[in-house]
């Protein structure tokens, strides 16, 4: 029997043939972390971006309240705010992380864009992220989109009146001579809660919890 000649794919090639090849360069990228909220779907809606440079430091920080949306519009908002920024400061290669699902999947071609408010958003973010050398767009988890997150929701709580926290490092004097309470948001997720910053406690300390939801959880759709 003749055997085959040798091929050069990879392996999972061809997996996904609808899906656009992604540019490479070997220009160190910058990382966008972005994230949208609502309160709500359609609510109060904003975003929140958090970008670093090739050496992993913050070079930049935006949210922004962008009126009444669903969190699919101000997911796409983030990323447009993210692309806009890099290419105003000269970036040529971009690397976005987000927890939408949905997003990632529809930049990345494997998810249609079937929602009529979205698709002039994804056909110019599409069209924008065709200006970079090398350009990337992967899915992470909430827990890992924390500081887009937060940055999204002080948007909220700014435009809503809702006081900011002390900042982490704030001490006030207790009783007990121990630093004083702290504002800590945090992520109820199957059957546990997550701080989203992190909290530098002694192990076996107690703490009180007032629940405040600040956000209904949304699906996909």
């Amino acid at each position: 029997m003749p055997r085959r000649p040798p091929t050069s794919r990879a392996p999972g090639a061809g997996l996904f043939p609808n899906a656009p090849a992604e540019s490479k360069s070997a220009t160190p990228s910058y990382r966008a972390n972005v994230d949208g909220a609502a309160r709500g779907n359609p609510g109060p809606a904003s975003y929140g971006v958090v970008i670093r440079d090739a050496r992993g430091a913050v070079v930049a920080k935006l949210k922004k309240y962008i009126g009444r949306m669903t969190n699919n519009v101000a997911e796409y908002y983030g990323l447009i705010a993210a692309i806009d920024y890099a290419q105003a400061h000269g970036v040529r290669a971009l690397r976005i992380e987000s927890d939408s699902e949905l997003m990632v999947k529809q930049m990345r071609g494997l998810y249609k864009v079937k929602s009529e408010d979205l698709r002039p958003l994804f056909e110019r973010a599409k069209k924008m992220s065709q200006g970079f050398e090398s350009f990337h767009i992967e899915h992470v988890y909430r827990e890992q989109n924390r500081e887009a997150d937060a940055l999204a929701n002080e948007a909220l709580d700014e435009t809503a009146g809702v006081p900011k926290p002390a900042a982490p490092d704030a001490k006030r004097a207790s009783p007990d001579g121990n630093a004083g309470p702290r504002w800590v948001q945090a992520r109820f997720r199957s059957g546990i809660l997550y701080p989203l910053e992190d909290i530098d406690l002694p192990d076996g300390t107690e703490v009180e919890i007032t629940v405040r939801p600040l956000r209904k959880p949304t699906t996909p759709h």
